[in-house]
């Protein structure tokens, strides 16, 4: 018997997925307990609408984040801080800040956990960041740090 599982069962498989399980199995266990439903063709349409649903919602995220990496390679973020001699930075630039400032003087919002700093900046000058803002689409922010 054909099913679609409405949740993911160790074993047998993931949420959405149409598998064969043996009929004693789906009526007894699968069915009872509303973790699956029979693949007729009402429930695979409404299936088939899910799928495309969260396609077009990916795709619209992928186009967003695509728009935000243009942006961000035209930006120059500068971020002022407190420096002593020799160009040394009292602490230093962390991701939160950036993230911080980019929202400020851009209005650009980026999750600080995005943000591809190896740790935190601690000399003054221009440096290049990576921001993953989706699956495959990577920004690249300029960064000034000045005193």
């Amino acid at each position: 018997m054909k099913v679609i599982l409405k949740a993911d069962i160790k074993g047998v498989g993931k949420k959405d997925e149409v598998i064969n399980a043996s009929d004693g199995y789906a009526r007894n266990f699968l069915f009872p307990k509303n973790l699956a439903v029979e693949a007729n063709n009402e429930n695979m349409l409404k299936l088939k609408a899910k799928q495309n649903s969260a396609k077009f919602q990916k795709d619209q995220e992928k186009e967003e984040a695509i728009k935000t990496s243009d942006k961000l390679s035209k930006i120059l973020l500068k971020i002022q801080v407190k420096a002593g001699e020799n160009g040394k930075i009292f602490g230093g630039v962390s991701s939160k800040e950036i993230a911080q400032e980019l929202e400020k003087q851009y209005k650009i919002i980026v999750d600080k956990k995005k943000i591809d700093l190896k740790e935190t900046i601690k000399v003054l000058g221009m440096q290049t960041i990576e921001i993953k803002l989706f699956e495959g689409v990577i920004g690249k922010l300029k960064i000034d740090v000045i005193s």
